[in-house]
């Protein structure tokens, strides 16, 4: 069931706390510190019965976007929540922006964030969609015969500059296994002012099918739209259109 939004006073307020705190660090509220690189998402089609989400169900290609990054932040390699995000540009309609936090890949362990050093392992939505009648989660998961993303920001660069580091995306039900949808490739890093410019919308770039639920969907919205109002960036800025060689 999803949750209904509170009250628009709670809405605003969560809005310009966000604002007001995004405007005292001087730049992103969540996940500050990160790296942008340029990607490219193969999806492969759902294995079994269908989403309901033609992006997840049928077989295609997309330009991307992906950002990897630490919560807090915490220094070098010290463990933290670490964030993914992956924005699947379309050339006919809005992008994709997926968001996924480190997480375990058991059914229960899906919907907590986890601290963790390595940038390699399962990344969830923590919350969940709904697709029709259906909830989903979402998840980018190791590849294991992938180059290593080690223990770090510079490590995760470092990565890209030999090979090209990969994940898998998968989708599941709130007890279901992961089934495997696609893979995302991590090309060349943008530099530090397409990082800073580059700004997602977890609850609103969306495929049509999809929408983001859960109690925590509505702070999740508000505080986004704050941390971006604060920097002045829009639902859509920045992000690589180039294409992987």
């Amino acid at each position: 069931m999803t949750v209904t939004p509170p009250p628009s006073r709670a809405a605003t307020a969560v809005e310009r706390a966000s604002t007001a705190l995004g405007r005292l660090r001087r730049g992103r509220l969540l996940h500050p510190a990160g790296r942008s690189f340029v990607g490219e998402t193969v999806i492969w089609g759902t294995p079994g019965p269908p989403t309901g989400v033609a992006l997840l169900d049928d077989p295609g290609r997309y330009r991307t976007t992906v950002r990897l990054s630490k919560g807090t932040p915490t220094p070098g390699s010290w463990p933290d929540v670490l964030g993914l995000a992956v924005r699947l540009h379309r050339d006919d309609g809005p992008p994709f922006d997926l968001l996924v936090s480190s997480s375990g890949a058991a059914p229960v362990l899906r919907n907590l964030p986890l601290p963790r050093r390595r940038f390699t392992g399962t990344y969830s939505t923590i919350t969940w969609f709904r697709a029709g009648r259906r909830r989903l989660w979402l998840a980018a998961l190791a590849d294991p015969d992938a180059a290593d993303l080690g223990r770090s920001l510079a490590t995760v660069a470092a990565a890209t500059r030999t090979d090209t580091p990969r994940l898998v995306l998968a989708v599941a039900s709130a007890v279901g296994p992961w089934r495997l949808v696609g893979q995302v490739s991590l090309g060349a890093q943008l530099s530090a002012e397409q990082d800073a410019a580059l700004a997602f919308d977890p609850t609103r770039n969306l495929p049509a099918e999809l929408r983001l639920a859960g109690p925590l969907a509505w702070l999740r919205d508000q505080t986004y739209r704050g941390s971006r109002r604060a920097r002045g960036a829009t639902a859509q800025s920045g992000g690589s259109t180039a294409t992987m060689v």
